[in-house]
């Protein structure tokens, strides 16, 4: 049995939790139940990646003789054999005490890390994703959500480098960002043969070409996110919004989070049949908002660091459909014939 099976026993996880978590809910008497329902759950032989949710229902107490009521609270659980995760609690704990934790624009409440599983505890948010705005064809819903999504990536970008938080280095640049280009080359290779690879390389060695000529301009870096896609923002109420799924932050140029956000953004747009026109309009709506709140000006430099990152999304994703479980070659090729086209090679 692999020690991360533990966290999906649930005598095993009630003691876990009434040990670990109950101590810092003091106005709960004990754990009633918890349900255990896993999100992403890889275990291998000695290694594993997983996320699992606990529902948590504790009993509330009452003085005046009333039935008791139950209150429920959703725990996350990120944990990987090999990838560090304390560097995500550490840095969700710098984050809610530097302004995320009060306000419109929130994140998960940090709760603890065990360094046995190797593994991050969150408390979770309630509401709707983005994404289900977007199946829905909410439009109004989807414009206030990505001019508040387009705030909250302000407020990240304007925050003080974190000075004793590991943050992985790997994940600063489009070369080294895990599992590393030169891996997602060979793996394609040995997959298709010599079908995708030449068209990846040469695409993989411009992006990285582009990048470094930024990063040898400044050596100023700062706290991004690294995985801004529409089912990681969350809409709790009428106007409070928060961001989930922090294993990506990292410190490296802020037009990441932009262009990463507009290529998954209006790939689900056009996924979900959307018109040209509206997603341009969306498109405009974010980098208005963004650029508003930070305070910057929208110049060609700018715009091409936005395009740089979006493409290297739009080839992730096509990396992705290719490498997946069951391959989806269909959905990669125009991807791949996009980005030829944008980057003229």
């Amino acid at each position: 049995m692999e020690k991360i099976e533990k966290l999906l026993d649930h005598r095993y996880v009630l003691d876990f939790f009434n040990k670990r978590v109950l101590p810092l809910y003091p106005d709960f008497g004990k754990i009633k139940k918890i349900k255990i329902i896993p999100h992403k759950k890889f275990i291998w032989t000695g290694t594993y990646h997983v996320v699992l949710e606990f529902r948590v229902f504790f009993p509330v107490k009452v003085s005046n003789g009333s039935k008791k009521k139950i209150k429920q609270f959703s725990f996350f659980c990120t944990a990987h054999s090999s990838e560090p995760r304390k560097n995500v609690y550490d840095i969700l704990n710098y984050l809610w005490s530097n302004g995320f934790s009060k306000g419109f624009l929130t994140i998960p409440k940090p709760i603890l890390y065990s360094k046995y599983f190797n593994a991050s505890f969150y408390r979770g948010v309630k509401g709707d994703s983005l994404l289900e705005f977007i199946k829905e064809k909410n439009k109004p819903e989807i414009e206030k959500i990505v001019k508040k999504t387009a705030e909250w990536l302000s407020k990240l970008h304007k925050i003080a480098e974190p000075k004793d938080i590991n943050l992985n280095k790997n994940n600063k640049k489009i070369k080294t960002v895990v599992p590393g280009y030169k891996k997602i080359i060979k793996d394609i290779e040995d997959k298709y043969g010599g079908k995708y690879t030449h068209d990846l390389r040469k695409i993989y060695d411009c992006l990285i070409d582009l990048e470094e000529d930024f990063f040898k301009l400044t050596d100023k870096r700062w706290l991004i996110h690294g995985d801004v896609h529409p089912d990681n923002i969350i809409k709790i109420s009428k106007d409070k919004m928060a961001m989930i799924d922090f294993t990506d932050i990292c410190l490296s140029d802020f037009a990441r989070d932009l262009g990463t956000f507009l290529q998954q953004l209006e790939y689900k747009l056009k996924r979900n049949n959307y018109s040209g026109s509206y997603i341009k309009k969306i498109h405009d709506i974010f980098l208005s908002n963004y650029c508003k709140k930070a305070r910057i000006k929208y110049n060609i430099r700018l715009r091409e660091r936005i395009k740089l990152y979006y493409y290297w999304t739009a080839i992730r994703t096509a990396v992705y459909w290719l490498t997946k479980h069951n391959p989806d070659p269909e959905r990669s090729e125009p991807l791949i014939l996009e980005v030829k086209k944008k980057l003229k090679i």
